[in-house]
């Protein structure tokens, strides 16, 4: 059992030292505020905000746990061990010469998207705002980094402490925001698009809508059997987020009446986990998330409990204690539609701590680490360049044994348009992430 000495015990502080030491090291350990009990303690042990006297292994404070309260802290950044880290400490006893506690609370709280930042044409704070970015660590999980900092310090003082050994997993997922691209679309929205064609003299599109809709030709977005053939052949089991509302503006899947779009749903949750993926309108309209729910949970006769915001419209604390309250208790939206990398800096689940409530939201918080869109249309790579920071991103992801997980869409496996060469993209990754 390892002992760890404070100044006084907080929320914050509780939080972070289970996803630290409990999380990501596997350790046992408990937390004093007593001179006397931690003085009298023989085992490992070890003093976080202030140095006592005596040759106690030791790690200085920055203070963000010991505060309440949305703040402006003085962002520094150094370099540990080859690796970025936040919220340099110049005690010279210190085991390292930052403070791992302060910047994993930062980083995986989100602490910057709570004050004040330029958002996008869509409301969301962005990847170019981050610090991440702006120091340039954003491809690399740094708080898994950290912990391993953390413990190999805590080694080199206890060598007979053990640590956890984790083990490198790949979950692909996919986002159904259109089944398909002419099929299922109803009488009124179908003519309307033979229309737009028509007087745009686009009669091949014309001419390919006609095909499909009759049946001589199998619709360019349904890649659900080549999804399912790579499932099988790497063993994989993935997790598709139903886009299930009402017809929008920018909420434009199949109706949730029609019967071949239930059967698709059922047929893919057969193979695989299935999770909401709450509207666009969502974000405003208060009933709209609950009812989307309780219609996808009617087509699966199962509770649903995972979700991916579509668009990715994650706006803090508010979204995750929205999910919360419609008992969804893993969401997998974080992650940045404009760069890849790992938004809040780690690659392990861990629990969502809500820092205006100073408490933890019952939300698991599942990061992605790239999306099909960033690459394509936000860098606009080729291909061969996707395929490159693929690669470097599954590295980085094995190099601290965690989670990578994938974004992809159905219309972006269709060889057509702009995605032509891009399924070779994911064949790729899912060879290099599952192998």
């Amino acid at each position: 059992m390892l002992l760890v000495y404070v100044p006084k015990s907080t929320s914050r502080l509780r939080y972070t030292m289970r996803l630290m030491l409990g999380e990501l090291l596997g350790l046992e350990y408990n937390i004093t505020a007593n001179i006397d009990e931690f003085n009298a303690y023989s085992g490992p042990k070890f003093t976080y905000g202030k140095t006592l006297e005596g040759n106690h292994l030791h790690f200085a404070s920055f203070g963000l746990l010991f505060e309440t309260g949305i703040g402006t802290p003085m962002i520094q950044v150094i370099e540990s061990q080859g690796i970025k880290a936040l919220f340099p400490v110049f005690e010279r006893n210190s085991a390292l010469p930052y403070d791992p506690f302060s910047a994993a609370f930062f980083m995986v709280t989100r602490y910057e998207e709570y004050m004040p930042y330029r958002k996008d044409q869509y409301g969301r704070f962005t990847a170019m705002e981050s610090i991440a970015h702006k120091h340039g660590f954003l491809q690399k999980p740094v708080v898994n980094h950290w912990a391993r900092q953390l413990g190999e310090a805590l080694q080199k003082r206890y060598t007979d402490l053990v640590i956890k050994q984790n083990k490198y997993h790949f979950v692909p997922t996919y986002d159904i925001d259109q089944a398909w691209s002419y099929k299922g679309k109803g009488f009124v929205r179908t003519t309307g698009a033979f229309l737009k064609a028509a007087l745009a003299w686009n009669f091949s599109d014309v001419a390919k809508r006609m095909r499909v809709i009759t049946g001589t030709e199998p619709d360019p977005f349904d890649t659900y059997d080549y999804q399912l053939e790579l499932q099988r052949r790497f063993h994989l089991r993935p997790i598709y987020f139903f886009l299930f509302a009402r017809y929008g503006g920018y909420d434009k899947n199949i109706s949730t009446t029609n019967t071949t779009f239930r059967q698709l749903i059922k047929r893919l949750a057969d193979y695989a986990d299935a999770g909401i993926h709450p509207s666009y309108a969502s974000n405003t309209e208060n009933d709209s998330l609950s009812l989307e729910i309780k219609e996808l949970s009617k087509v699966l006769n199962k509770e649903i409990s995972l979700s991916r915001q579509h668009f990715l419209k994650l706006h803090l604390p508010e979204t995750y204690r929205n999910l919360a309250s419609y008992d969804i208790t893993t969401d997998h939206t974080m992650g940045f539609a404009a760069l890849p990398g790992f938004r809040a800096g780690i690659c392990t689940p861990y629990q969502f701590y809500d820092v205006d409530l100073e408490t933890v939201i019952p939300v698991t918080v599942v990061p992605f680490a790239v999306m099909d869109g960033t690459l394509r249309d936000y860098m606009n790579l080729s291909p061969e360049a996707a395929i490159e920071v693929i690669h470097k991103l599954i590295a980085e992801v094995r190099s601290v044994d965690g989670l990578f997980v994938s974004l992809w869409h159905n219309d972006s496996l269709s060889e057509t348009g702009r995605w032509i060469g891009w399924r070779h993209v994911y064949e790729d990754l899912v060879n290099n992430a599952a192998t």
